[in-house]
């Protein structure tokens, strides 16, 4: 994960949920412990609260929380790591510039490239959705809007012919269950919705086009 929006969201998730954050020193073999004190909202800063007593030696630390079902992991570096005035414990930082996130999940999962919109567009009680795809996989697709636009997707739905837009050449019409829908903050849009669906009724034939995109856009992914 390079970009700075959805590294934002990462940290702001796990300040919000007062996670433990293990450190790993490069220079020492203690694990150091923390929590992400507060992200900021507009600037790719946070503040990083070690526990009472702790401390970072100079050099590398990697920084390692699990969120929700999912790893997450970064390195930063500082020559002294300095505090905030008057709050020893606290450690102003700079975002990392990537962020490893290892999902345990059925199936791997294709991050949609930056900066390309693959959308999602069906028809549910009368009413038309189009929903932002921010990643895909073989069990299924995860999507976001703004709460608005996302009014009675609620968990347990089953959605129709759903239109899968998956690049400029590729399209997919599939049904899906919503399996996971949850709010939250994302660091440049605001207040958000984020729905898992689970596809559903796949054909094999249906089954073997989805795996031809997927090694389709991995392919592209890799020698973009």
């Amino acid at each position: 994960m390079t970009d700075e929006h959805d590294i934002g969201d990462a940290l702001t998730l796990l300040a919000d949920s007062g996670e433990a954050i293990s450190i790993y020193p490069a220079s020492s073999t203690n694990v150091v412990m923390a929590r992400i004190k507060s992200v900021d909202p507009e600037n790719p800063y946070f503040e990083v609260e070690l526990n009472e007593g702790e401390f970072l030696p100079p050099g590398d630390a990697t920084f390692v929380a699990w969120l929700r079902s999912a790893k997450v992991q970064f390195t930063l570096t500082s020559t002294d790591w300095p505090s905030k005035p008057n709050e020893p414990t606290v450690l102003p930082l700079e975002f990392p510039l990537k962020c490893l996130v290892l999902n345990r999940r059925a199936s791997a999962r294709l991050e949609t490239p930056l900066g390309v919109y693959y959308m999602a567009s069906f028809v549910l009680n009368g009413k038309p959705y189009e929903l932002q795809l921010y990643d895909f996989s073989a069990g299924g697709v995860g999507m976001r809007a703004a709460p608005r636009d996302a009014v009675g997707l609620h968990i347990g739905r089953k959605l129709q012919r759903v239109r899968l837009e998956l690049g400029p050449d590729s399209v997919m019409i599939a049904d899906l269950e919503i399996r996971l829908s949850r709010t939250f903050r994302s660091f440049l849009l605001g207040e958000q919705v984020q729905i898992g669906c689970q596809f559903i009724n796949l054909s094999p034939a249906m089954e073997e086009e989805l795996r031809r995109l997927l090694d389709r856009l991995n392919s592209g992914k890799h020698h973009r």
